[in-house]
């Protein structure tokens, strides 16, 4: 089984994610958790890139969408394939959708596009079940204390066009995407996840 967990920054992935994966072991699964990008010697690398690089280095929309996927391409072979051939649970903070929606709805790709470009790169494999953490970005922009990275340094109407991408794809049909209010206390999200997960998780325990 693969979970995957998007949403604009400061919707509370990481901590939905490592509660998640907290209640996952304690109930006895096997759990492998990556990020996307990085989780692999070249993710990391590719990951540096793109969200350390200041403001004098240029990554058009192409390129920046490359490196992406070539990172993704890499976490699946070397991460992601081998622990679902084992048989083991997988939990990755972001996934292809972060490309359809950063390069593609909001950073003006074409979608179908990317769409293909990432069929490539993550060889067909697709999450089982996909949490958007879904919140205004304004709200989601207060919860931001911290330095900013390259992506979160885009501007308002940038992380608009995020949210917009987002709820877009959760809307097409065989998604595999749940939205979740992340705008509620830390715990009511949790249960909202693990509720999804649980009824996903219920056909393979027989």
């Amino acid at each position: 089984m693969f979970f995957s967990f998007d949403g604009i920054d400061g919707v509370g992935k990481t901590t939905q994610m490592r509660l998640f994966c907290d209640t996952l072991r304690a109930r006895g699964y096997d759990v492998v958790s990556c990020r996307d990008p990085g989780s692999t010697a070249v993710g990391d690398a590719i990951r540096d890139i793109l969200l350390r690089s200041d403001e004098k280095t240029s990554i058009g929309r192409r390129s920046e969408m490359l490196l992406y996927m070539a990172a993704r391409a890499q976490l699946v072979d070397e991460v992601i394939r081998p622990a679902l051939g084992a048989r083991r649970i997988v939990v990755s903070d972001r996934f292809l959708l972060a490309n359809l929606v950063y390069q593609g709805y909001a950073g003006g790709l074409d979608v179908a596009a990317v769409r293909q470009v990432g069929a490539v790169a993550t060889d067909g494999i697709r999450p089982d079940c996909v949490f958007l953490l879904d919140m205004p970005p304004d709200d989601a922009d207060r919860r931001l204390n911290r330095a900013r990275d390259r992506m979160e340094k885009q501007g308002d109407d940038y992380r608009r066009r995020l949210r917009d991408g987002f709820l877009a794809e959760a809307a097409l049909p065989d998604s595999r995407i749940h939205v979740i209010d992340a705008d509620r206390p830390v715990e009511a999200v949790q249960m909202e996840i693990w509720s999804i997960a649980a009824a996903l998780l219920k056909p393979t325990e027989s």
